[in-house]
């Protein structure tokens, strides 16, 4: 874990050349740190670039490391951390201290000093933790202490009374797919109507940017995206994976924050936050009653109304000649697409392409682009342990309504089929387990796919 000293000068991300923006040269969050497991490594790709993450028992803080053993190139994070601390291979067992060194080798003689060798070390990369996230750097380590870590500014300058809420979810499209929907707002209410949005509030949005250089822009809003809405609206781009809209008014200031960290060329994984901060305590208290897995099924099936599209519409963008040709590609006659417009002039400005020269994979079928349990369930804390405890009272229900339904003849030699005890145990309870078990399966599914159907489309 490496330690940011604030007398150190900080330099904006992106490399030193005014004229390209280098994506490596930046630090990138990879995990919410209550979603890390402490006793188990953790795979990521950041970049293209696998890594491993895991705990350090002896420095008491989170190690980065590239996934590949030096002996023989297997997963590191295939392995395990072993009853010394050290981080193990699976394939042969050699083993390392959170600096990468290699500490042992048992396939070596007593006096032997392989795991002294250079060769011997495994790639570190730089890493630390802020608000509440573990963020990881991914170019030369030596600009890792200088560079300016991404975080949300409002929550800095004014830290006191914000409740915020966290989701995330690896998503099948591109980290600059991801910042151009989040930073066109005008797409809400079509796109998200009956979940966050609604059609009827459709209505000319004139958008202006305010300033603009590499390391990104930020822009105002003339009028909100609901009708009366108020205050001063604002939406703000750090490059070059942070956006954040900024709604304040008289009723409380909302935050609406995505960081899109480029996992490979057309998947990234998304990291959405909603810091609220209002006058009164009591909505504050209302919003942490609910637990965090059920915040992320809503926000899952948000994610969900537009991911089909955007998917394929990147893939008609880069026939089209990509960024480049975009203002052919797209047609943008309103101020709505302002901001969508500077995202791609930031792009062709600067050369900031997190992949260049790579070419999409091909479409993934539709079925898998709604799928929910690799892309976020299996990855969450909250929403495994809900599932795992979701699966257990949905069994327990199934055999509570077999058990009682299959006793009922055998009830009626002992008791008056007639009499409460048994048209309790032989009727009700049945029903009442059955149910159960239902709605609990039907609620299991949610962790595992999306709907078929988005909101929008249904009838109503």
């Amino acid at each position: 874990m490496l330690e940011i000293k604030s007398t150190v000068k900080e330099i904006l991300p992106g490399g030193s050349d005014p004229q390209y923006f280098d994506w490596h040269e930046a630090w990138y969050p990879v995990h919410y740190l209550e979603d890390l497991d402490k006793s188990k490594p953790t795979a990521f790709t950041l970049l293209g670039r696998d890594i491993v993450i895991w705990w350090d028992k002896q420095s008491h803080s989170w190690q980065v490391f590239a996934d590949q053993c030096p002996h023989r190139l297997a997963r590191l994070s295939e392995g395990r951390i072993n009853e010394e601390g050290l981080l193990e291979c699976p394939y042969h067992g050699w083993s390392f201290s959170s600096d990468g060194n290699c500490q042992r080798i048992p396939q070596q003689p007593q006096v032997g000093q392989a795991e002294t060798s250079q060769r011997a070390c495994v790639a570190s990369l730089p890493s630390t933790e802020r608000q509440g996230m573990l963020f990881v750097y991914a170019g030369n380590p030596e600009n890792a202490t200088k560079t300016k870590i991404p975080v949300i500014e409002p929550l800095e300058t004014s830290p006191d009374g914000w409740v915020v809420i966290n989701t995330f979810r690896d998503v099948p499209y591109d980290a600059l797919t991801l910042l151009e929907n989040i930073l066109d707002p005008s797409h809400v209410a079509f796109t998200h109507h009956s979940t966050v949005g609604n059609r009827k509030n459709a209505a000319p949005l004139e958008l202006e940017v305010a300033k603009s250089d590499k390391h990104g822009f930020k822009g105002i809003w003339k009028q909100g995206v609901k009708p009366g809405q108020t205050g001063e609206l604002s939406t703000t781009f750090v490059a070059p994976a942070l956006t954040w809209h900024d709604i304040n008014a008289e009723r409380g200031r909302i935050l609406t924050v995505v960081y899109a960290t480029p996992i490979r060329k057309g998947e990234c994984r998304l990291f959405a936050r909603f810091p609220f901060k209002f006058p009164s305590k009591l909505p504050g208290i209302f919003i942490k009653l609910r637990p965090r897995w059920y915040y992320h099924l809503g926000q899952n099936g948000v994610l969900e109304d537009d991911q089909i599209f955007l998917h394929y519409q990147e893939r008609y963008l880069e026939a089209k000649g990509g960024s480049p040709n975009f203002s052919k590609a797209f047609y943008l006659p309103t101020k709505a697409d302002s901001f969508v417009f500077e995202l791609h002039q930031w792009v062709n400005n600067y050369n900031a392409e997190p992949f260049p020269g790579e070419a999409f994979p091909p479409p993934i079928p539709q079925e898998y682009l709604l799928e929910r349990y690799y892309s976020h369930t299996e990855k969450c804390a909250s929403c495994r342990t809900a599932l795992a405890r979701i699966e257990q009272l949905r069994l327990l229900s199934g055999v509570i309504a077999a058990v009682s339904l299959a006793s009922t003849p055998i009830l009626s030699v002992f008791l008056d089929v007639t009499s409460v005890p048994a048209i309790v145990l032989g009727t009700v309870t049945p029903i009442i387990f059955g149910a159960a078990w239902l709605g609990l399966t039907k609620l299991r599914k949610q962790f595992y796919e999306g709907r078929n159907i988005p909101p929008r489309n249904l009838e109503g």
